[in-house]
């Protein structure tokens, strides 16, 4: 039997090694790019920054340190140059698609880091294992710019797993939607017509504005902005700013509010402001033929009949008067209940002489 050179009993105290296995080494050196493994070959191993993972902004320094064990695999058992090439990124990938896919059959609700914002989506990474998360999954609204999302951790589920054709989408809008539907349950369970709430503006449209009353959103119409008129929302209202409202009506999931809070109706006290005599100040808000419609205060108006302009003769309001005028009238009726006031100029003016025909 013949003897074994000392080369030959050398490379047989080492294991043996093939491709795709997983083996542990220790850490000999830590370099700018790479880690160099001892893996109990009779050749090093070779970790680059690359095969440890899809972040390149990492420090490898700070990774690992010599001495410390870590388990890889093996990409390549010789790279030309006699040494081991070996892997972590893609056994990380391999164990984080084994989570995932216990995330998907269970629906688990998952959260990580936004590592890309793409054209089409969000993309997420858990154990170097990549998600997808479409636009259209985003969001429940259409959101044309997702930048606000970089580095941003956010929650999903994971709605398609099939890693051999790499795709594993994942979804947020679900999470989204159930949770306002969760949050509406409980504000309609909670609020009544008549009841004074605290929202946020939301959107302002020529018609009125959206109120994010927490769980809903609530339209104030233009018509119950104010006790007076409003002629332009977006002037008045700007979104994101809170708003006190008066919940006037709901109706199914349709909820109807309002700025018209009754201890601040100026009809409360009309009737003494306005009593019949009264001398009044007022601006003119708006015309017809037959008269003036002159607004006494907001929410306040009163008619100020053609007849009543003047004792000349007045074809046309508008012939004497102009929109925004400030006139003075006397009070000539006053009806509470059916907000009705009546208006006069010319009881104010002196009556003009009546003419002298002298017989001839």
């Amino acid at each position: 039997m013949s003897e074994l050179s000392f080369e030959q009993m050398l490379n047989e105290s080492f294991k043996t090694i093939r491709n795709g296995e997983v083996v542990e080494g220790t850490v000999i050196d830590v370099k700018e790019d790479e880690i160099i493994l001892n893996i109990g070959y009779k050749a090093d191993g070779i970790l680059t920054k690359n095969e440890y993972s899809n972040d390149q902004s990492i420090n490898l320094k700070d990774i690992a340190k010599p001495g410390d064990t870590m388990e890889v695999k093996i990409l390549k058992v010789n790279d030309g140059e006699g040494q081991v090439l070996l892997t972590y990124k893609r056994l990380a990938a391999e164990k984080g698609n084994k989570r995932l896919e216990e995330a998907f059959e269970s629906r688990e609700v998952l959260k990580a880091k936004v590592t890309q914002v793409l054209n089409g989506g969000l993309s997420v990474v858990i154990d170097e294992a990549r998600i997808f998360i479409p636009a259209s999954l985003v969001s429940d609204s259409y959101e044309k710019d997702l930048s606000k999302y970089a580095d941003q951790e956010i929650e999903f589920v994971i709605t398609e797993f099939n890693p051999r054709r790499r795709r594993i989408i994942g979804d947020r809008k679900q999470l989204i939607l159930a949770e306002k539907a969760k949050l509406q349950e409980a504000l309609f369970a909670r609020i009544n017509p008549g009841d004074v709430v605290e929202g946020t503006i939301k959107n302002v449209t020529d018609f009125g504005a959206f109120i994010d009353l927490g769980g809903a959103d609530g339209l104030l119409h233009i018509s119950e902005m104010s006790w007076g008129r409003v002629e332009n929302p977006k002037k008045v209202f700007k979104v994101g700013e809170p708003i006190t409202v008066l919940i006037k009506d709901i109706n199914g999931d349709k909820i109807a509010l309002s700025l018209k809070f009754e201890d601040e109706n100026p009809w409360l006290t009309a009737d003494e402001k306005y009593a019949v005599g009264n001398v009044v100040e007022g601006k003119v808000a708006r015309m017809t033929d037959f008269g003036a419609f002159v607004e006494l205060e907001p929410g306040v108006d009163a008619l100020l009949h053609v007849s009543q302009i003047s004792h000349e003769h007045v074809e046309k309001p508008s012939d004497v008067l102009s929109v925004g005028q400030v006139i003075t009238a006397k009070v000539v009726d006053f009806n509470g209940e059916e907000k009705k006031i009546s208006l006069s100029m010319k009881v104010l003016e002196a009556a003009p002489e009546a003419e002298e025909f002298i017989e001839e």
